[in-house]
């Protein structure tokens, strides 16, 4: 156990890092005073079995010092991320919601789909939890509003149409078949009615009815009726909570059995829009205090949406303190480049929202409680690979070629319940090309991931027999780092109907483990090794397809390597190159009108295919 000796740490703000004997971090705090706060641990019996729990682990502390409490809040966020240790709340699944971007320094503007707000000028609206849910929507705004859906580069290009415009879904200002001032009209619109002012939008579109009436455009007055029968159907589909509020985020907790539910509503105009719950094992009502600061600047995050009002129950307002509030208010107005209030409720309508978000949490555990009524994978892989303790980070790696080209390892990562594909990685080995060696790929990739640091798996598992197993081990014993993650293979036990059973193997072993054909733990093993299969092979594919578009490009007579590659940057298709004018070409980086006009030509000529 680890000795603290008081004097060995100062008095002054900042942040801890608790580790083990493997120098895994096993928990991040903040502190006003870091002496004081570390001294808490380790003086006298600790109320909480799980602080007592931690403090039995820990062989070490690392502190970081700060100026300040909140560059310390700020700091601690950023290494709970980044290290992600088992006594922290830690947001398992925090990707950025989906918003709606509006970009309006372009001159006809697209409403698309974003996780990461820039402070480019840009519009956004949301955010939703589920993809499904924001397409859905996306879906009635375009029958609603004709705005353009190509990109950029497609609506620079494009000599006709799309099938958007036939449909009646596009007003095909990529030929010119709107003005940009009518177009313009038509972006406020959508603006108007995405930022609630829904109302005005109606009183607009039916004046504009009924003066295309008057002049006798019974056409466009149709078209008008239509629309605003179709905005206001999809106006009373949305249920007001809040008439007449700003936007906010509404969060409250609920704590049963030992465990911690939280949810977050998002109300967007007074409506209720989406929500998203969180559940934490193993919790308790005193550490409130500490992780509501820690669990805010985790959740709103610089690239996230952060809205003017942060509304919470009466419990975290009070759990989070007025200086925990003010400071966490500071941080958040620097992200949302604006002002941020946090408050508790001040109406009946509030309190009843509040209500709504507890009975979410309350769900929240409920759910994760009838889960965990079995077994959790993460004990059951530690117990059954022998590796006596959870496992929650999984990173699997698969080698793949054809014939040897295009040598590449693919590494899927599976986190505390979740393939976090946002942690994917590709590796490609140029230097193996022709060589389908996979044992040499291998101990590449080993090399590069102990290179790229932490967050270390718990356990990785690859894609092969007891061979493939032996290399990676065999090189991490190389880099002096033996025992730094857990290993296994998986691997199919022959190639006759009768005997496809998997085998998996683990280093010290001869043999393969007893699992049974079936087991949860053998099945769960499949879906990662079927995970990182589909995943490698899908990005080779990519890259054969890419090459093979470049090599396409090259056999366009004019066209070298360096041009192919300009006009392969600038253009991303063949379709696209064909479809350029002089004048695009012209825009092309390292082209003159001379140079342009000769590809032109090959591009057009009898010779070009």
């Amino acid at each position: 156990m680890f000795e603290f000796v008081p004097k060995d740490f100062p008095a002054d703000p900042g942040v801890y890092l608790m580790k083990n004997t493997q120098g895994k971090v096993l928990y991040v705090g903040k502190a006003v005073n870091l002496r004081s706060r570390l001294s808490s641990y380790f003086r006298g019996e600790l109320a909480h079995p799980k602080t007592r729990a931690l403090v039995a682990r820990i062989a070490g502390v690392d502190i970081l010092v700060t100026a300040t409490e909140k560059e310390a809040l700020l700091l601690e966020a950023s290494l709970i991320k980044k290290h992600r240790p088992h006594y922290n709340i830690v947001l398992r699944d925090d990707k950025s919601h989906i918003l709606f971007k509006l970009d309006k320094t372009h001159d006809f503007p697209k409403i698309a789909f974003t996780r990461k707000v820039v402070r480019d000028g840009s519009t956004y609206f949301g955010p939703f939890t589920s993809s499904q849910a924001a397409r859905k929507t996306w879906k009635e705004l375009n029958k609603l509003f004709p705005l353009r859906k190509c990109r950029d580069a497609s609506f620079r290009n494009r000599v006709r149409p799309c099938l958007y415009h036939f449909i009646g879904q596009c007003l095909a200002p990529c030929v010119g078949n709107v003005s940009r001032d009518e177009y313009a009209v038509l972006v406020k619109r959508v603006e108007a009615f995405l930022s609630g002012r829904s109302a005005d939008v109606l009183r607009r579109v039916e004046r504009e009815m009924l003066d295309a009436s008057d002049a006798l455009l019974f056409e466009r007055a149709a078209e008008l009726r239509d629309l605003l029968s179709a905005m206001r159907a999809t106006i009373e589909g949305q249920a007001a909570v809040l008439p007449n509020h700003p936007d906010l985020d509404a969060v409250s907790a609920f704590a049963a059995g030992g465990g911690m539910g939280l949810s977050v509503l998002f109300v967007r105009q007074g409506r209720l829009l989406d929500r998203k719950n969180y559940f934490w094992p193993d919790f308790s009502e005193d550490e409130l205090p500490e992780a509501m600061p820690s669990f805010l600047a985790q959740y709103y995050r610089p690239e996230s949406f952060v809205p003017g009002r942060l509304l919470l129950s009466k419990r975290l307002m009070a759990a989070l303190g007025e200086n925990g509030a003010s400071m966490t208010e500071e941080v958040l107005a620097e992200r949302r480049g604006g002002r941020v209030a946090i408050r508790g409720p001040k109406s009946p309508e509030e309190e009843q929202l509040l209500e709504i978000a507890s009975a979410n949490a309350a769900r929240a555990v409920a759910e994760a409680q009838e889960k965990g009524s079995e077994e959790s994978i993460p004990s059951l892989l530690g117990r059954k690979l022998q590796v006596g303790r959870e496992i929650t980070r999984i990173e699997a790696v698969d080698v793949s070629h054809l014939g040897g080209k295009g040598m590449r390892v693919g590494m899927v990562v599976y986190d505390d319940g979740r393939f976090a594909k946002e942690d994917y990685r590709q590796y490609a080995f140029p230097e193996l090309e022709g060589t389908g060696d996979d044992y040499a790929a291998l101990a590449r990739w080993a090399e590069k991931r102990i290179d790229s640091g932490e967050p270390w798996p718990d356990l990785v598992l690859i894609d092969g027999g007891k061979g493939q197993l032996a290399t990676v081990e065999r090189t991490l014993a190389q880099a002096g780092l033996p025992n730094l993650w857990e290993l296994a293979s998986i691997a199919k036990a022959g190639h006759t109907k009768s005997d496809m059973e998997e085998r998996v193997f683990r280093p010290g072993r001869k043999n393969p483990l007893p699992l049974r054909p079936g087991s949860k733990e053998l099945l769960f093993l499949q879906k990662l090794r079927d995970e990182v299969h589909r995943f490698v092979i899908g990005r080779q594919r990519q890259a054969r397809k890419k090459t093979g578009m470049k090599s396409e490009i090259m056999s366009i007579p004019g066209v070298g390597p360096k041009t192919a590659k300009l006009l392969w940057d600038r253009f991303a298709t063949l379709d696209g190159i064909r479809a350029a004018t002089i004048e695009d070409l012209q825009a092309v980086p390292g082209f003159g009108p001379t140079k342009a006009r000769t590809v032109h030509h090959a591009l057009h000529s009898d010779g070009a295919h």
